[in-house]
């Protein structure tokens, strides 16, 4: 890179620079393809093996020639057909039978075993279908049932409850005693205080309208003063008052008090539980969702490959984006600089394998801005160094953290 071919030439050297520079690139794209398929080729003699590879290649000798360029262009232009039509399919060749050779094995080698275990095992299997084949029947009957019930009662149900209580609907409303209970003994009650103090005046006489109202609007208040002053006057002597019917007649309209009380008491209650109905309805409904939420998620984890899963592919995404982020750290930690801090050959062509496998990772997950782009070519871009590089893959880590 800091060679001759790609320097800043003079104005009179500009298309003998250029020219030189393109036929030894073409000569040394050929040399990799052709040496980079070679299985036993040993990483550490690759580079040697290339310059062995270009030594007597007349396109390679062209880029530290100093005179004319004695190589036609069409010279160079069969070359890059040959490259084309031959060594890059050829490479591609070599790369598919390593794959197939070092990749994930066949199907027969993967399933062999628990094949040859059904194949064995299928009679024993066949006869215990056939002689339980009416309790297998019954079983899967119950569990449709039990299913279809669970379903409706849990969750119909349920749901309809909480939609006609938004609704207002009157007949959804949680109560724990009739709407007209209250009323019904509270009127009784009343009649029954009136009824015993016109048979019982306190002073003799009869009633007037004005007393009787006044009567029926104390008792309305809770107050049965001339029942429990004729109550009181018979505990003093209680076998007259029970031979005369009095005592027992007070006793049952304080029985009927107490009754109203428990009535108001649990009317606030009937309140209070109103109130809080869409509650106790989304109460209600929380247990079957959660069950069908839970029974939905194990079968699809069940059923489903894990490719199919957008969450469990895009939670892998983010685990390979990381991982490659940071083999890309190590890569730019490892490397030994050259004399202008850069990268050297291997380090780059590692680098760009990394940085390739990141940048189709984050397409999946990353939204399609161009900014992330823009540090991928920061990154690869050898001529800032490798300290720059590093900080790049800094700055990376903390402005994806997100995505990562």
């Amino acid at each position: 890179m800091h060679g001759e071919g790609l320097a800043t030439p003079s104005e009179g050297d500009t298309v003998h620079k250029w020219k030189t520079s393109m036929a030894h690139n073409v000569a040394l794209i050929e040399a990799v393809l052709a040496k980079a398929s070679d299985s036993d080729l040993n990483i550490d003699k690759f580079e040697a093996s290339i310059n062995e590879f270009t030594d007597d290649d007349p396109l390679y000798d062209l880029y530290e020639a100093e005179g004319s360029i004695t190589v036609r262009p069409t010279t160079v232009a069969e070359r890059i057909s040959r490259v084309l039509s031959q060594s890059l399919p050829a490479y591609s060749a070599a790369s598919l039978r390593a794959v197939e050779e070092h990749g994930r094995p066949s199907r027969l080698v993967r399933y062999w075993l628990p094949a040859t275990l059904l194949v064995l095992s299928s009679s024993t299997i066949l006869r215990i279908l056939v002689n339980r084949q009416a309790e297998i029947v019954t079983w899967l009957e119950d569990l449709g049932t039990t299913v279809i019930d669970f379903w409706r009662n849990w969750v119909v149900e349920p749901t309809r409850k909480v939609i006609k209580t938004i609704r207002h609907d009157e007949g959804s409303e949680v109560s724990i005693m009739s709407k007209r209970s209250l009323e019904g003994d509270r009127a009784s009650l009343e009649r029954m205080v009136v009824d015993f103090a016109i048979d019982n005046p306190p002073t003799g006489a009869p009633l007037t309208a004005p007393e009787i109202a006044d009567i029926r609007a104390k008792v309305r208040e809770g107050d049965l003063t001339p029942v429990l002053r004729a109550y009181e006057k018979d505990l003093a002597r209680p076998l007259a008052g029970t031979v005369r019917g009095n005592l027992i007649r007070t006793l049952l309209i304080q029985l009927q008090k107490t009754k109203v009380d428990v009535e108001v008491a649990m009317g606030g209650i009937d309140a209070l539980l109103k109130s809080q109905e869409l509650v106790f309805g989304f109460v209600g409904l929380t247990p079957g969702v959660l069950v069908c939420v839970a029974a939905v998620r194990w079968l699809r984890a069940t059923f489903a490959a894990a490719p199919s899963s957008s969450r469990r592919r895009q939670e892998g995404t983010r685990h390979l984006m990381l991982r490659q982020l940071r083999n890309v750290d190590r890569i730019l930690t490892n490397a030994r600089p050259t004399g202008f801090g850069e990268l050297p050959y291997r380090d780059h062509g590692l680098l760009l394998c990394e940085v390739h496998v990141l940048r189709q990772e984050a397409e999946r997950v990353m939204p399609k801005t161009g900014e992330f782009c823009e540090e991928i070519d920061e990154l690869l871009d050898v001529r800032a160094g490798v300290q720059r590089q590093q900080r790049v893959v800094e700055r990376m880590r903390w402005a994806y953290r997100v995505w990562l």
